[in-house]
């Protein structure tokens, strides 16, 4: 049995380490819910197989699949996948997973963190989300390591770390109303150190226009390496997009690490808004408590929401002009790894990308 610790990861020497750190495997869960996931989550499976298959190359992946699809599932994946049963309410594992927190002995434990399906009753996208909230349990008893408890509603992709103490987040997520009403910022801000071993945070007003999960920091911006980070950019001063991402450019410009560092900032250029059809918007199960597709929606597309693997890195492509140059500027940032595309406007129909449904175990 793993053990629920009573006192916080700061207290006791562990971080959490930056995604470009090296890994010890991935965590997945595999796409069900079909009001969520056209067509019987179908044209979903695809895309996350794709996504797993590519990231498997580089290190281990673990997909997490509900007893009704672990035969499919197991069918459709490449051997090199390990499937396990887990109960599941949808497929965001950045989100509803732990937060893995180790120290300078190599040991690893876990953060869990409460997670409200971005917003509760009120303001949630899926109703329910109890077997989600319960998926950082499951994964500390299956690596067999203890667990603090954090007191905090939050989701992983709502953060980015350094590995060195420092963190980027947005205003429009974590100070929400709907995730932690009764908590000011300066208290958020003592759990997120305490809990992330963290000395400097640094907040972005908004997330990327039009992203449900309230602004997401991980579609906007993210560390490629201490000291420098990529930001979602548009030069289409037309765009809604421009004066979110404007704003974050000069705060970023003018920011400092926690090691006294200017960041330098890699603007990586967005493809063309993706908009919902009609045709996308049919097959999805019209069910009550769970956010509804419209035709003509934007979706939230941004290639910033990668995954960093062992040697390589995965980043999701749209069919856009964009795509090649994106890529390009990838391999630019990233010369030490193998830069693959994988298709994903499936994955962006669903609400996220490829960082979302991803979530790295260190290496111990």
């Amino acid at each position: 049995m793993t053990l629920i610790l009573s006192r916080c990861p700061a207290d006791d020497g562990y971080r959490m380490p930056g995604e470009f750190e090296d890994h010890d495997g991935c965590w997945m869960i595999w796409p069900e819910r079909t009001d969520n996931w056209r067509m019987g989550a179908k044209l979903a499976e695809k895309a996350f197989t794709a996504v797993a298959e590519a990231i498997s190359r580089f290190e281990m992946v673990t997909m997490c699949v509900s007893g009704r699809q672990f035969v499919n599932a197991r069918n459709r994946l490449p051997e090199q996948v390990r499937v396990i049963e887990m109960s599941n309410n949808d497929s965001w594992m950045r989100d509803v997973g732990p937060t893995f927190v180790i120290n300078d002995q190599g040991r690893m434990r876990l953060v869990d963190w409460n997670f409200n399906a971005w917003g509760g009753l009120d303001e949630g996208l899926y109703f329910p989300w109890d077997q989600d909230d319960l998926i950082p349990r499951k994964i500390a008893e299956i690596t067999g390591v203890d667990r603090y408890k954090a007191p905090l509603v939050m989701e992983g992709g709502s953060i980015h770390v350094d590995g060195e103490g420092t963190l980027i987040t947005t205003e429009e997520c974590l100070l929400n109303p709907n995730r932690n009403p009764d908590l000011s910022r300066e208290q958020i801000e003592d759990h997120l150190k305490r809990y992330l071993n963290l000395k400097k945070i640094i907040w972005l007003p908004r997330g990327c226009y039009n992203d449900e999960t309230d602004g997401h920091v991980d579609n906007l911006c993210c560390f490629s390496r201490p000291g420098e980070v990529i930001l979602n950019w548009t030069d289409d001063q037309d765009d809604p997009q421009f004066p979110i991402s404007k704003e974050a450019f000069e705060i970023l410009r003018d920011a400092s690490d926690v090691r006294g560092r200017n960041l330098k900032v890699h603007k990586l250029h967005q493809p063309k808004p993706v908009i919902i059809s009609a045709e996308e918007c049919q097959g999805v199960d019209l069910v009550e408590g769970s956010i509804p597709r419209q035709v003509g929606d934007r979706l939230a597309a941004s290639y910033v929401n990668f995954y960093i693997a062992n040697g390589g890195l995965v980043m999701p492509l749209f069919g856009d002009p964009q795509d090649q140059p994106a890529m390009d500027k990838m391999r630019e940032l990233f010369p030490e790894r193998e830069i693959v595309g994988v298709f994903a406007r499936e994955i962006l129909l669903g609400g996220g990308n490829i960082h979302c449904i991803t979530q790295q175990q260190p290496k111990t």
